[in-house]
């Protein structure tokens, strides 16, 4: 969508017919909500909708999500868009890829490098290409394309979210990077401002700034880092995944491994404001392990306590080993 990328608006559309096309989960729920307050729902037939919501998204197993074409899918929807004269692509920043030179933050602007090895994000990119050649079709029409960081929230996160989100602050060998997280709300909010505004381009949707990796470590509860060298940490991480011991499949581990940080300057131009930071998004859409809720002293004192008690396991090992061997020699 390079000749879509404006972050003008091309005019508030007003009393409109939309169409949705998923109404059900936690976002489309949402957006369904939110944007019958301000307009006309269509149920069923996209046909007659003056916009059309599109909002490819991956729930389920993760193992079976990357398996899944959301391009097949969504090109049913756009044929069906005989009448409609704006189209609001809920997309995705993974679009961008995960890499270790990503500029911090990306704007859209960015060339879109998507991990080869995950399907999804890949799909997504041919996508808004759909979308924007939809766009190109006939004079009059135009495209939002919305590319969210991480959304979650309590009810509705998908699988994908919550794999990402239980990888991120985990690694082992070297530092974590920073994160970002969106509320469900605050995404179906930036939808609505699409609509409302008619926005031609791609928007990028994200709360202000984001969370460093040391506090993702921290909001996650993971446990004191064990360093492994770079070989053995990969080795580890397969076979984790292949055992289900472990959140992330490989074609996602990138993405919890280098930074895909992304402005919301443009979006926040054209009136959309979040609501609900990074760590609050964070905190509500993951499930807190227990160890997070107690105290820093309580930690420290439960640390302290198991510490001592391996210590004196070892003892008892080294000193049970002692004896096997000194009765083995007197039986010799």
């Amino acid at each position: 969508m390079t000749d879509t990328a404006s972050s003008n608006a091309s005019g508030v559309i007003g009393a409109t017919t939309v169409w949705v096309d998923a109404v059900s989960g936690g976002l489309g729920a949402r957006i369904a909500r939110l944007i019958g307050t301000h307009h006309q729902l269509v149920r069923g037939d996209a046909s007659s909708c003056d916009v059309a919501i599109l909002q490819p998204s991956l729930d389920g197993h993760i193992d079976d999500q990357r398996r899944q074409r959301v391009a097949l899918n969504v090109a049913e929807s756009i044929a069906s868009l005989t009448a409609a004269r704006h189209v609001v692509l809920v997309s995705s920043a993974m679009v961008y890829g995960a890499w270790e030179n990503n500029p911090i933050p990306l704007t859209e602007d960015a060339v879109l490098r998507p991990d080869v090895e995950f399907s999804f994000a890949r799909d997504l990119s041919v996508v808004e290409e759909m979308v924007d050649q939809w766009r190109r079709e006939q004079p009059g029409r135009s495209v939002t394309v919305l590319r969210p960081a991480l959304a979650m929230a309590a009810d509705g996160t998908s699988g994908l979210a919550r794999a990402l989100a239980a990888g991120m602050g985990q690694r082992r060998g070297e530092e974590d990077p920073p994160a970002q997280f969106l509320h469900l709300d605050d995404l179906a909010s930036a939808v609505l401002v699409a609509v409302d505004q008619g926005l031609d381009g791609v928007y990028n949707v994200a709360p202000d700034g984001w969370v460093p990796g040391e506090r993702v470590r921290a909001l996650a509860g993971a446990v004191p880092r064990l360093k492994l060298p770079d070989r053995a940490l990969e080795v580890a991480t397969n076979l984790r995944w292949r055992f289900q011991r472990g959140p992330i499949p490989p074609g996602l581990r990138s993405y919890t491994r280098w930074p895909w940080l992304v402005a919301n300057d443009r979006l926040r131009a054209a009136g959309w404001v979040p609501t609900v930071t990074n760590e609050q998004a964070y905190v509500e859409g993951t499930e807190a392990k227990w160890w997070t809720l107690i105290s820093p002293k309580r930690r420290q004192e439960i640390s302290l306590g198991a510490l001592v008690g391996l210590v004196a396991l070892a003892a008892g090992v080294a000193v049970a080993g002692v004896r096997r061997f000194q009765a083995h020699r007197r039986a010799r």
